[in-house]
């Protein structure tokens, strides 16, 4: 897939304290639009720490997050999400007293996107989400009904239903059992590709991200410590011995 390189994101200088401990320190980089860009670390590597300030959970101590050149922050998650970012969390966060298909509808009438085209009862569009995650016969079932794993693919639906830019992955994909997660890899293609979205995903199963990620961004004790193509991160003798213990 051919693609105009352009940075649709970018994070100067990135610092984050807790309690006067840095959870990120001096972080800077950038993700090209179409970009499917792996982050990896380990555990308390501030992983999740980045994606909290790029949608606005957490402000950063010091730098900037631009967003197609707009700084972010000072701005609230709410606002963040209406210029066209969306993020998935591992743990779903569903509206228990609501139907599948209305939780998603919640994303379509939110959304980023061409919202102003668009009104909260676009069916089409948000049986497409329900489709792609796989949901669409369970859209009218109360979202107690469904399994964890599906919880989890209705949060991706009502976050690819608000058409967003930038799908921010953080471990949504975790607990799959080895082809759950090979179908999750296709699916993830699959969104870059038909929705022309510009993905971060946060992941540990390394054969995902190696098999996915075109680059990938390695932080450990908050401080960026690789950044390249699957090989080159791989290979490096950094990585290797903070996070994959071998070469991969």
């Amino acid at each position: 897939m051919s693609r105009k390189t352009e940075a649709i994101l970018e994070g100067e200088r990135l610092t984050k304290y807790f309690g006067g401990l840095p959870a990120l320190k001096d972080v800077s980089f950038s993700v090209e639009r179409g970009e499917i860009l792996g982050l990896i670390g380990p555990n308390g590597a501030g992983k999740s720490t980045l994606l909290n300030l790029i949608n606005g959970i957490f402000g950063p101590n010091e730098g900037r997050v631009l967003f197609k050149g707009r700084d972010l922050v000072r701005l609230m998650p709410h606002e963040i999400a209406q210029r066209g970012i969306a993020r998935v969390l591992q743990t779903p966060r569903s509206f228990a007293s609501m139907s599948v298909r209305e939780n998603v509808a919640i994303g379509s009438a939110f959304g980023g996107r061409d919202r102003r085209d668009r009104g909260s009862a676009d069916r089409d569009g948000i049986e497409y989400f329900l489709d792609l995650a796989g949901l669409l016969e369970k859209k009218d079932l109360p979202v107690d009904g469904l399994t964890l794993q599906e919880k989890r693919m209705l949060e991706l639906a009502r976050a690819l239903a608000m058409k967003p830019e930038l799908l921010l992955l953080d471990e949504a994909m975790s607990g799959l059992n080895p082809s759950e997660m090979e179908r999750a890899m296709k699916l993830i293609r699959r969104i870059r590709d038909e929705l022309g979205l510009t993905i971060i995903w946060v992941e540990h199963v390394m054969k995902a991200i190696m098999g996915v990620a075109e680059r990938v961004l390695v932080l450990n004790f908050g401080q960026l410590i690789a950044v390249g193509t699957p090989p080159e991160v791989a290979r490096d003798q950094e990585v290797i011995d903070a996070y994959l213990g071998r070469a991969v």
